[in-house]
């Protein structure tokens, strides 16, 4: 049984300056069109069709500021929200990190990593009535500062930890 592969498929015109590349790039792309094809169709609920551009540049943002630019947010420092991030950690790819909060209204909250090259690594819903707390695990380029973003209120609050890794997890 004999195997044939095609050529890579070429660019019908070149990249602009700055533009990335590879399987991320393709990903977002295509994550934007499914998301302009549900709006278009009626199929995006209406609260998060205002939302999506400014959310699509947020993920699509190469660092902190232009993450904070898209989100329209001037975070607030704020002692109601707690982060619990290792000190450090050997192993990049898998970085525990728990938010919660006290704030009143929390309606969204955003975990973010300095270092990696898409700095908005998550963002979590929160349901009134639930509680405003989230655990997971993110992957992270290198040492560096990892960052939670609550919105309760229509404002932005935030809370930020230093953590130190040993092994990078996003590729580099």
């Amino acid at each position: 049984m004999s195997a044939s592969f095609a050529p890579p498929l070429e660019p019908s015109e070149p990249a602009p300056p700055g533009a990335r590349s590879g399987p991320e790039a393709g990903r977002r792309q295509t994550l934007r069109l499914l998301a302009s094809m549900l709006l278009a169709y009626g199929a995006w609920p209406r609260g998060a069709a205002h939302a999506a551009p400014n959310e699509a540049l947020a993920f699509a943002a190469g660092s902190l500021n232009e993450v904070l630019r898209a989100l329209e947010a001037a975070p607030v420092p704020d002692s109601q929200i707690s982060l619990v991030v290792p000190d450090s950690v050997e192993n990049g790819a898998l970085v525990p990190v728990e938010v919660t909060t006290e704030l009143q209204g929390p309606q969204t909250i955003f975990v973010l990593s300095e270092a990696n090259p898409f700095p908005l690594v998550v963002r979590f819903f929160i349901p009134a009535g639930t509680d405003p707390f989230i655990s997971t695990r993110i992957k992270v380029a290198q040492s560096c500062n990892i960052h939670a973003l609550v919105e309760a209120n229509g404002r932005f609050h935030s809370a930020v930890k230093a953590t130190k890794v040993s092994v990078g997890g996003c590729g580099a």
